[in-house]
């Protein structure tokens, strides 16, 4: 795959739009890749002097760990998504990140960003955007779990995932593939795994949108957005704001 179509230039792409040189440093951050096992851990909260990475193949999910044991989910990262940038600005890491799945990932260190950023400042300002986006996302996540049902919510999610896969090639209206169990959108969405299950069921039912096998389909794709009131702008899908 050339630089210019790997999941994280795409990404990049719906901001600006990338010349070679800048293509060329993005070849140059992906130049440390690495592989990791699903279910282990390749952040953890309080970690120093981590690493980012750049997610290549695989799902990973972000989350903080309660004293108590339990888990919430923050986010799940797809191709194409930084994982633990805060972790090389911050001093310790601030949150934990497993894969969901076998990853590869290409390793990215603070002064690697840095000699990037200052040879490239749209480069620089296109990371910014991509983490803007992430904050936007966060906003989203508390509404679903503090002011949409659990119908909605969960309708919501995957329509917010599906918009995120399609914009790397990895998914379209019609569906996309999705490891996620239940119990991790459970931990996610402020649910049980049982209300998982009923909810899922009861948008299957509905004609909306089906999940099972590990494969999203939008059986009426229309029909979810408005009844999940989807807009998608706050994703800022809508094609390279810088030439």
């Amino acid at each position: 795959m050339t630089t210019q179509h790997t999941p994280f230039a795409r990404k990049l792409g719906a901001f600006v739009a990338l010349s070679p040189e800048e293509l060329g440093l993005l070849d140059q951050l992906h130049s440390r890749r690495r592989t990791f096992p699903a279910l282990r851990d390749m952040v953890y909260e309080g970690q120093v002097e981590r690493s980012a990475y750049i997610l290549a193949s695989g799902r990973v999910c972000s989350y903080k760990l309660l004293p108590g044991g339990t888990r919430q989910i923050v986010d799940f990262q797809i191709p194409g998504d930084f994982l633990g940038l805060r972790s090389v600005l911050f001093r310790t890491a601030d949150h934990n990140i497993e894969p969901i799945t076998r990853v590869q990932a290409s390793e990215v260190q603070a002064q690697d960003l840095l000699d990037a950023f200052n040879t490239a400042p749209r480069l620089a300002a296109a990371v910014l955007w991509a983490a803007s986006r992430d904050e936007a996302m966060v906003v989203e996540h508390l509404v679903d779990i503090g002011r949409r049902d659990a119908k909605q919510r969960m309708g919501h999610f995957l329509l917010e995932l599906g918009a995120r896969l399609k914009l790397v090639g990895l998914g379209s209206s019609d569906g996309y593939n999705c490891p996620l169990t239940q119990y991790l959108l459970a931990d996610a969405l402020g649910l049980s795994a049982v209300h998982v299950n009923r909810v899922l069921r009861e948008l299957r039912e509905d004609g909306l949108v089906s999940f099972q096998q590990g494969k999203v389909i939008f059986s009426d794709f229309d029909g979810l957005v408005e009844f999940t009131e989807f807009d998608r702008h706050y994703l800022d899908h809508e094609g390279p704001l810088m030439k």
